[in-house]
């Protein structure tokens, strides 16, 4: 088949074409995993359906049973095959968000194996707005009678720093995972989570849909989470520890930050700083200092976040120093992926 061309959106992307995305398809289709981009980051991918694909995803990434992961779906994917029933809201903010980084969690319809939701009654899905991500979802769904999804939490071995690029997932699993290269990932951090399983909306893992959007699209404010919601479901990527480099990692204001450094110089540790620019002054420079100015803008931080953590495990460097970002709306995200990286090294401290 001929390739498809881009489209000044996708310009940046490296070409797929119709071949590989039917390849990748019917990969799926017999319950391999295929590995393929997102907007937020790559995703391992295997048959929603499939008990079986299901516990590959999990013997691949090392990750708990308990765990549940998210299930994606085509642009014209119905969400109503997945659920028990599907509340107003939901629909609201499917309208509003999706194809987008919203995950939504609502009641598990009862033909949905409960491998997906890692045992609960309650099942996350999202629509992706990746050019690459949606043809392979359409693709996979046109073989499954339109009612296809894929369950595919972050394509790296659990509790590691996601993959934002095709080359992160290489480097995780080396060939064993049929990888789709769509460029690198725009969004950089995971999907907002949001429970609405209970009969009212909850946050269970900030991104970069907020809550004051949700908000405007639903006229109430969704619960945010502050370790007290008992009865929320598991959802992926909210263990306190989490997103973690191999190097430790800790995460401080830059004024407890500099008795750290002055230490480590004084030894002759050589170690990262992760700052910006207007705080690290003359440690920037330091000789036994790796520095990586950071972001200004969360956006752009949250995008590059998870690609400097990974070439900062290969800086030859005892640790990692990450100045904690300001405590306002815009960076929750941020902050949140942050602290469940340092969260991984707090008993080594």
């Amino acid at each position: 088949m001929s390739e498809r061309p881009t489209s000044p959106a996708t310009s940046g992307m490296p070409m797929v074409s119709d071949a590989q995305i039917d390849e990748a398809a019917a990969l799926l289709d017999s319950g391999e995993l295929v590995a393929f981009p997102t907007e937020t980051v790559y995703g391992l991918g295997g048959d929603a359906e499939s008990p079986a694909a299901v516990a590959r995803i999990y013997a691949a990434k090392g990750r708990p049973a308990s765990h549940p992961v998210i299930v994606h779906l085509a642009p014209h994917g119905d969400p109503q095959y997945w659920v028990a029933h599907m509340p107003a809201d939901a629909q609201k903010l499917i309208d509003a968000f999706w194809p987008g980084p919203l995950t939504l969690i609502l009641e598990r319809a009862a033909r949905i194996p409960d491998a997906v939701s890692g045992g609960q009654t309650s099942v996350g899905l999202r629509c992706p707005s990746h050019p690459v991500a949606q043809r392979l979802l359409e693709a996979f769904s046109a073989r499954r009678g339109g009612h296809g999804g894929v369950a595919a939490p972050s394509a790296n071995r659990f509790g590691h720093v996601s993959p934002t690029t095709a080359q992160h997932v290489r480097d995780e699993f080396g060939g064993a995972i049929h990888v789709l290269d769509g460029g690198a990932c725009e969004v950089g951090i995971e999907s907002t989570i949001l429970d609405l399983s209970r009969g009212f909306p909850a946050l269970l893992r900030p991104g970069r849909v907020t809550p004051h959007e949700i908000a405007d699209v639903l006229g109430v404010a969704p619960r945010l989470p502050d370790g007290s919601d008992a009865t929320a479901p598991r959802a992926s990527g909210t263990l306190k520890a989490h997103y973690a480099p191999r190097t430790p990692l800790a995460l401080l204001p830059f004024d407890s930050l500099e008795p750290m450094l002055a230490v480590a110089a004084a030894n002759g540790m050589r170690v990262a700083l992760v700052a910006r620019a207007s705080s690290a002054g003359a440690w920037a420079d330091a000789s036994n200092v790796h520095f990586v100015a950071a972001p200004e803008d969360p956006h752009v931080y949250a995008r590059e976040l998870y690609g400097f953590l990974r070439a900062l495990d290969r800086a030859d460097v005892s640790r990692i120093f990450v100045e904690r970002l300001p405590d306002t709306p815009e960076w929750v995200a941020v902050n949140d992926r942050l602290g469940r990286a340092a969260a991984a090294f707090e008993a080594q401290a």
